[in-house]
């Protein structure tokens, strides 16, 4: 009985041993096949996945809206360096955010332009929304420049159960440059302008008479508002110049602006199911271009409205990226 246990030991012991020999031979065929970098050793010894991280060098300065920011003082430099790193190495929402800024960024910065206001603030909706219409913070402020009721219907939108700017990316833009302005008129400065942007115009101004100081820089705040400015300069660097940190998007993996057909309405639409394909679309086609629109019906009094008619949305796209392409 004992030699008879002693000899399945022995065979257990052996099957186990040539299983380990066999595994320690696929990984090693696996580090084989593995294509090697320029100068890398072809002994090298494969230990796990290779994970990249972008490691970046941060400038002495920065310029944002025609103005440069030293960075000499520790403190702001690491709140960039901070900001740098996250976006940089935050892949897959910085990807998105390089593809849907190719389709909203030239318009909102059309936009700024006709208003006075520097291009580079075209940056704050990309941290206010990612660059979403949708988008919905906690406190229920709404679309690309996260509005609070109020705030909007202050600076003309219209906000009810049946309509809502605040999801329109072009109204909402014309908006929030109507409270820049008024920000600047009071802070004379635009980093301020863009600070106060987060916390409030009045919010901004009792912290700088707290803390006898004027400028966005100088003054101890929460957190968020205290990463907000390095936040916008770290999506300015990287949206600028993309490959510089790492991210290659090739024209035709980029988010394009659709072309749409402008309805105007004076008159009430009992169905918008029934009046999308009355266009030929279908009504996920019509919300998804106006998504201002709230309820499947739209009540019109005084007031005219336009609709975005996007005509073969499928077949837009192709030619747009193929035309990108060229």
């Amino acid at each position: 009985m004992k030699n008879k246990l002693h000899l399945q030991s022995t065979i257990q012991i052996g099957v186990i041993i040539i299983l380990l020999i066999y595994i320690g031979w696929k990984e090693s065929a696996k580090v084989e096949a593995m294509p090697k970098t320029e100068g890398e050793s072809k002994t090298e010894t494969f230990v796990g996945p290779r994970y990249q991280a972008c490691v970046v060098e941060v400038p002495h300065a920065v310029m944002f809206a025609g103005s440069e920011i030293s960075l000499d003082e520790p403190d702001l430099r690491e709140r960039l360096d901070r900001e740098l790193h996250v976006n940089a190495n935050w892949h897959s929402n910085t990807i998105l955010l390089i593809k849907r800024a190719n389709r909203w960024l030239p318009q909102i910065a059309e936009i700024l332009k006709a208003n006075g206001i520097p291009e580079d603030f075209k940056y704050v909706p990309v941290i206010e929304s990612s660059l979403e219409e949708h988008a919905r913070s906690h406190q229920n402020a709404i679309g690309f420049w996260q509005l609070l009721k109020g705030t909007a219907q202050d600076f003309g939108l219209e906000v009810n159960s049946e309509v809502d700017e605040r999801y329109d990316p072009i109204k909402s833009t014309e908006a929030a440059c109507k409270y820049l302005k008024k920000a600047y008129e009071k802070f004379g400065n635009w980093p301020d302008v863009a600070a106060s942007y987060n916390i409030g115009m009045r919010g901004f101004e009792r912290r700088m008479d707290e803390q006898r100081v004027d400028s966005y820089f100088d003054i101890l705040l929460n957190e968020e508002t205290a990463r907000y400015m390095f936040r916008i300069l770290a999506v300015k660097a990287i949206l600028e110049t993309p490959e510089k940190y790492g991210f290659h998007v090739a024209s035709d993996q980029l988010y394009y602006p659709a072309r749409v057909e402008i309805v105007e309405v004076d008159k009430t639409i009992p169905d918008l199911v029934e009046f999308a394909h009355s266009q030929h679309i279908t009504y996920k086609t019509l919300k998804r271009h106006n998504p201002w629109l709230r309820e499947k019906r739209l009540t019109v009094g005084r007031k005219t409205y336009q609709i975005k008619i996007s005509q073969e949305p499928a077949e837009q796209y192709v030619k747009l990226t193929a035309q990108a392409a060229e």
